[in-house]
């Protein structure tokens, strides 16, 4: 099992998840559809650099990465995103980690 290519050696789930239910984030950058969003040809673009939507779910890929599922209001797509390919979105970026960070309430995480 040596061989698995990975993102990153960072195993995300050995920490809380980084954004909440409810959270409006970001995209970091165009995301295009990989074969798994149904309906729409492989390579065409699920959301565009800057586009804003909310965590809708939270679940797990390779027992690594968090996966944020988040429903973009223009378009009214729902992404699967890693952390990396998302930022928080606030009125002030210092407040971002505060408002987007665990806590407050129990989240389920689901593993997908």
């Amino acid at each position: 099992m040596s061989n698995i290519s990975r993102d990153s050696d960072v195993v995300e789930l050995d920490g809380p998840p980084a954004f909440e239910f409810g959270c409006k984030v970001r995209a970091r950058r165009a995301v295009r559809n990989d074969g798994t969003f149904r309906g729409k040809d492989i390579g065409e673009i699920l959301c565009e650099k800057g586009e804003e939507g909310y965590v809708v779910s939270i679940g797990t890929f390779l027992q690594q990465f968090y996966i944020y599922g988040v429903e973009f209001i223009a378009t009214g797509h729902r992404v699967g995103m890693k952390r990396k390919e998302i930022e928080a979105v606030t009125a002030s970026q210092e407040r971002a980690a505060d408002r987007c960070a665990p806590g407050g309430f129990e989240a389920e995480i689901v593993a997908i």
